[in-house]
């Protein structure tokens, strides 16, 4: 995965503003959504009771780290109910095929950095 595998589920940039472009600070961040991912998603399911916990969750942290899409997906979930998890789970799907590639590219990067 390389950064010309991104979709644009998430806005790099804004984390990269957001975080003062500080990255060790990116990292930590994306790591840590990727690992909580993997806990959401199995509570993406309408007979689990805290699906809408789950979904308000992903929300935040969606937007905190600028998958836009996947906050609304998020949002629109809440408003209208559990038909709206497919989108939310193709949603997170995307969001977290980007962070990959995003990852991907900065261990690259660092990889070609010399260091002092």
């Amino acid at each position: 995965m390389a950064r010309r595998d991104l979709t644009g589920a998430v806005d790099f940039k804004y984390l990269e503003d957001f975080t003062a472009g500080d990255g060790e600070v990116i990292d930590e961040v994306l790591s840590l959504f990727r690992e909580q991912a993997a806990i959401w998603s199995a509570l993406l399911d309408p007979n689990v009771e805290g699906w809408r916990d789950a979904v308000h969750t992903i929300k935040g942290a969606a937007r905190g780290i600028g998958a836009f899409h996947l906050g609304d997906a998020c949002a629109l979930a809440e408003a209208e109910g559990p038909g709206g998890l497919d989108a939310v789970r193709n949603a997170m799907d995307a969001a977290l095929g980007d962070v990959a590639a995003y990852a991907h590219e900065r261990a690259l990067q660092s990889l070609r950095t010399p260091r002092s």
